[in-house]
């Protein structure tokens, strides 16, 4: 199964996408993996909140597949410890045969038809952070879970 991480807007922050290529490659290790990001929507200016939750998610919608599993990063998700979260993957590596996609939202969220399109809402934390960082802090949970499931030392160093 192919495991992606999506997201939508550029990297403002030269040591995320240091972090995200570093952690991408160690992943890789364990698993297929790819992140893909989403441009701003060129219009963005003459929109408002909700006109660009709504057009972010088309563009989302178009590329998905029927078999994928889609989990938003969403702060009403669910909370899960690294441990719990890593059974999780295990799970889906188990049951699903095509891609597994996290969606981290642009900075207004997700529109409703996204919450109505996933298969599963996940919260990395009970703070709001930057959805810039999330990239940052989804990525190292995953390798994370990847090493647990892996008996790997790095979940305990």
């Amino acid at each position: 199964m192919k495991t992606e991480l999506w997201y939508i807007g550029k990297s403002k922050f030269k040591f995320v996408d240091e972090g995200v290529s570093i952690y991408s490659k160690r992943i890789s290790k364990y698993l297929s993996f790819q992140v893909r990001e989403f441009p701003n929507l060129k219009t963005r200016k003459n929109l408002t909140p909700d006109q660009i939750k709504f057009e972010e998610a088309n563009v989302i919608i178009k590329q998905l597949k029927p078999s994928d599993y889609l989990i938003l990063l969403d702060e009403r998700g669910k909370r899960l410890n690294s441990k719990k979260f890593a059974s999780f993957i295990e799970s889906q590596q188990l049951q699903r045969k095509s891609r597994l996609i996290f969606l981290i939202g642009g900075a207004y969220g997700f529109d409703s038809k996204l919450y109505h399109k996933s298969n599963y809402q996940l919260s990395l934390s009970d703070m709001t952070f930057s959805h810039q960082l999330i990239k940052l802090f989804f990525i190292e949970q995953l390798y994370r879970a990847m090493t647990i499931l892996n008996n790997h030392p790095y979940h305990n160093e």
